[in-house]
Order: structure tokens, then C-alpha cells, then sequence
């Protein structure tokens, strides 16, 4: 992501008084700058990286693209959840982390999803975000997966400091809006070698 592009995505947070910038599905962002990173959770999970010496960090927010799948399509799921957390892992190491520094935040996965065939989507996202961290030897020093509700995550990189809010009522179904087309984009991917192309 280019400098220019990360930020035009900044806006001010009038709450906490600080510039803002919200990750939708699919997408990461990292700063060292004392920024909030924002994103609400359904079915997706996110993990919230940094390296705690130099207040580096960043989100990924991602889903797995497949709840039924053969031999194939689970090498498809497995490479998309791989690619977007290295994707976060190797912008932090550009820019300096060091990968024996890293600590993870991770959220997410609820049972939120209206969309045919999506009943344990955020268990499977849990669990492979879990075990994805674990191989890298990633520690998750902090959890809030599963669950019956969306979840709002604001997180400060620099500090670390992660507040989440469990959304018991909703004013309207963006979440779930954002969420199924999201969903709809995954079951349409094309693997190209190692690259997942969005048809």
C-alpha cells in the first residue's frame, strides 16, 4: 500500500480525539503513526500485529473463501488465509519489525453470517488463524473469537492497546451487507499458482 493511498484513508475519530482509519474486508493497513485502526467483525477474523519495541503494527481482516470444499479447494482456502496474513507479516518486516518481536491480537469469527452454507465459517477462520500463528511462532497474547455477536475492534499500534465492543443491537445490516459480498467475492476466486485472482 502506497503512502498516498494509506493516507487518504485517515479521518478524525471525534470519540477519541485522533486520526482514524477503518479496514474493511479483504483489507490491511499498518502505521507507526499514533493512529486507530478500526474494523468490525462478523464471520471474518482479524489479527492486530506490531512489534512492541518500535510501536509498529498493523490488522488484517480476512475470511477463508469455503465451507464445502474438496482436496483442492482446501489448498485454495488454506494459500487466501496464508496470503493475507503474510501479506501484513512481510509490511511490518519491510518496515523494520523484527519477527522474533512480534505479538498478535486476534478477534473475530463470530456465528453472525446469513449466507447459505456459512454456519461454522467464523469457527473455521478461528482456528486457522490460531494454528497459522502458531506455526509462524506468532504469540496471541490476546483473544476474542467465536462468539454470537459482531464485534468492533479499535486498535492503537503504537501502544497495543486493543478495545473491543460486542454488538448485541444493530441499527442497520451493513455488517452483514459488507460481509456477504465479501463472501460472494471469495467463492468466485481463481488460483493462479500462489496468487488468488477476485473474477
Amino acid at each position: 500500500m502506497e503512502a498516498d493511498e494509506q493516507l487518504s484513508r485517515i479521518y478524525f475519530d471525534p470519540y477519541f480525539e485522533t486520526g482514524a482509519v477503518k479496514v474493511l474486508p479483504g483489507e490491511f493497513y499498518v502505521t507507526q503513526q499514533e493512529l486507530l485502526l478500526v474494523t468490525v467483525l462478523g464471520s471474518c477474523v482479524a489479527a492486530c500485529i506490531r512489534d512492541e519495541s518500535l510501536g509498529l503494527g498493523g490488522i488484517s481482516h480476512f475470511m477463508l473463501p469455503r465451507e464445502h470444499f474438496d482436496r483442492d479447494l482446501v489448498g485454495c482456502s488454506i494459500r487466501y488465509g496464508s496470503h493475507a496474513l503474510e501479506v501484513l507479516i512481510n509490511e511490518l518486516l519491510k518496515r523494520g519489525a523484527k519477527r522474533e518481536n512480534l505479538e498478535a491480537k486476534v478477534f473475530g469469527g463470530g456465528n453472525v453470517l446469513a449466507a447459505d452454507g456459512s454456519q461454522i465459517i467464523g469457527e473455521r477462520n478461528a482456528e486457522f488463524l490460531l494454528s497459522y500463528l502458531e506455526a509462524e511462532k506468532i504469540p496471541v497474547v490476546s483473544q476474542s473469537l467465536l462468539g454470537a455477536y459482531p464485534q468492533k475492534v479499535y486498535f492503537f499500534p503504537t501502544s497495543g492497546r486493543v478495545l473491543v465492543k460486542k454488538l448485541k443491537r444493530l441499527n442497520n445490516t451493513t455488517i452483514f451487507d459488507r460481509e456477504a459480498e465479501y463472501f460472494e467475492k471469495l467463492l468466485n476466486i481463481q488460483v493462479a499458482g500462489n496468487i488468488e485472482l477476485f473474477g
